[in-house]
């Protein structure tokens, strides 16, 4: 897994249209969907390692 990952065009995209977005939010909006899009994230790593586990066991 020693190549470098890179996001399809598709990806740029909407991480440039998400920066857009952000540009436009005041800090406390900002800050806001930091705290949101965090809990996501770790809510996606607990899923994909229940989804390991259970591939695992199976």
């Amino acid at each position: 897994m020693d190549e470098a990952l890179e996001l399809s065009l598709e990806q740029q995209f909407r991480q440039r249209a998400f920066e857009t977005l952000v540009s436009r939010m005041s800090p406390e909006q900002a800050k806001d969907i930091l705290v949101k899009l965090h809990k996501q994230m770790l809510l996606q790593e607990a899923t994909y390692r229940q989804l390991l586990r259970h591939s695992l066991s199976a």
